[in-house]
């Protein structure tokens, strides 16, 4: 090998480790796959090999460590619970079916917590609301910006799954789904596959992202955590599922079909 070749391949590792160094800070639990196809689009035909790509950042102390894990609980009451009206629904477009759920996240100062509400389709987080509270104003408060997210579209046709936490089967959140006429969908039991999108999205923040991070020190640090997360899963990670698009890119690839 030439020496100029020799120093136009250091070179383009050097340019490799660092973009994937920036990569693995702003989204720490991101896989060595995901990472590959991010940056095989930045550097393409001098971007090396999956196998060299994965010896490269191994060397450079980049590959994900294990994962630590965690696990959620759910609550009961005696609100009026919905049937299960998703089994066996196969998706084919954005808005089609949004999934629910709230998580838990730690900081310094106590526990504070995470309502989502995700594109079933695009795995897309279409509204988020990080509180102190579990109190339902919250969690419709992540509801209707879902629904500002998508202003102008009929959602009609929408199926709203949730478990069956007090929150989604309070008064103010159920009237909220009526006023868009979306059905409503719950699950059965609280066995986690029973809303398997929805607690995917809670690993992928833990997993990826929190448990790989300093604990935030209060609730208004873990906001800016959060909407930096959210930013970064929406549109720069490739999702497996979406045929390793974004979930940005996979609402416009309907969009642009549809047009």
């Amino acid at each position: 090998m030439s020496k100029e070749k020799r120093a136009r391949l250091e070179l383009t590792e050097r340019k490799l480790v660092e973009h994937a160094s920036q990569l693995r800070a702003a989204a720490p639990g991101i896989g060595a796959y995901k990472m590959f196809v991010i940056l095989k689009a930045i550097f393409l035909d001098s971007m090396p090999g999956r196998d060299k790509f994965y010896e490269i950042i191994n060397r450079n102390g980049l590959m994900l460590r294990p994962e630590r894990r965690r696990h959620t609980t759910n609550s009961n009451h005696n609100y009026r619970k919905y049937s299960n009206l998703i089994k066996g629904l196969v998706l084919c477009r954005p808005n089609q079916l949004w999934v629910a759920d709230i998580t838990y996240i730690e900081t310094d100062e106590g526990v504070v917590y995470l309502h989502l509400v995700t594109d079933a389709w695009t795995h897309e987080i279409i509204g988020w609301v990080l509180s102190d509270s579990l109190v339902a104003s919250e969690t419709v408060a992540a509801l209707k910006i879902g629904i500002a997210h998508n202003e102008g579209a009929d959602l009609s046709g929408l199926i709203h799954h949730s478990d069956r936490g007090s929150q989604y089967c309070s008064n103010a959140y159920v009237e909220m789904l009526k006023s868009i006429k979306a059905s409503i969908s719950m699950t059965e039991d609280y066995k986690p596959t029973d809303n398997a999108i929805a607690e995917r999205v809670n690993g992928i923040i833990k997993q990826e992202w929190l448990y790989r991070m300093k604990r935030p020190k209060d609730l208004e640090e873990a906001r800016n955590i959060i909407r930096g997360i959210v930013e970064f899963y929406n549109n720069k990670r490739p999702h497996m599922s979406n045929g390793m698009m974004t979930p940005a890119q996979k609402r416009k690839s309907y969009v642009d079909t549809a047009a």
